[in-house]
């Protein structure tokens, strides 16, 4: 019996990475929350050279709650559209001091409550922190690999979701949410992927030329 495509990206993933782990740095839920918002269209390393001098001064909630946007915004200029991150930074942070004692929550529910998080973010934070595995991560990467193996045949991110969840046992899925990302980001690139070595190269369409 042939292998399925599901079992050789797990595959392909522990091959690469072992136990994936996200990339941001952080040392709280509220940190990796903002970490996550600051990295919408900008580079992880990016968000991290700015969020080291960011926590060093302002590591809590409570640091922000009291914060204008013209407090916030030159803190994380270098992120790109820094005026939005930094609305829904200190919203995030004034609504979670409100409603939930300064807390990050640990369920999707609540978490797509608070301002500026999507799924995406909820997935990062669930997965990454609480280590809880209610959806998988979409991401610009995700959503390349995805399509190029003809995991979901969507270019939106909310059913791209639904069919690796629908593809992939839920076990796998704090896995995938990392895993993916990161072979994306290093391996199945945008430009002048890495098809030499890799498992899923019979699998892919974007070797037969067919995307």
């Amino acid at each position: 019996m042939a292998e399925k495509i599901e079992d050789k990206v797990i595959q392909e993933i522990i091959r690469r990475f072992g136990t994936p782990a996200v990339e941001l740095h952080y040392k709280s839920a509220w940190q990796l929350l903002v970490a996550v918002i600051l990295s919408a269209q900008c580079t992880d390393e990016r968000v991290n050279m700015t969020t080291q001098a960011l926590f060093s001064e302002f590591p809590d909630i409570t640091d922000y709650t009291t914060m204008d946007g013209s407090d916030l915004e030159p803190l994380i200029y270098s992120t790109g559209f820094y005026k939005n991150k930094a609305r829904h930074i200190i919203g995030a942070a004034r609504y979670l001091t409100e409603h939930h004692g300064g807390k990050v929550p640990e369920t999707m529910e609540e978490l797509l409550r608070v301002p500026g998080v999507g799924r995406k973010t909820a997935n990062v934070i669930l997965s990454a922190w609480f280590g809880k595995a209610d959806g998988i991560v979409v991401d610009t990467h995700v959503k390349r690999v995805s399509l190029r193996l003809g995991l979901t045949r969507s270019s939106q991110p909310d059913y791209i979701e639904k069919d690796l969840m629908a593809r992939f046992p839920q076990k796998e899925w704090n896995l995938l949410s990392i895993g993916l990302v990161l072979f994306g980001r290093y391996f199945c690139t945008a430009r002048k992927p890495r098809c030499s070595d890799c498992l899923l190269i019979e699998e892919c369409r974007y070797d037969k030329k067919t995307l």
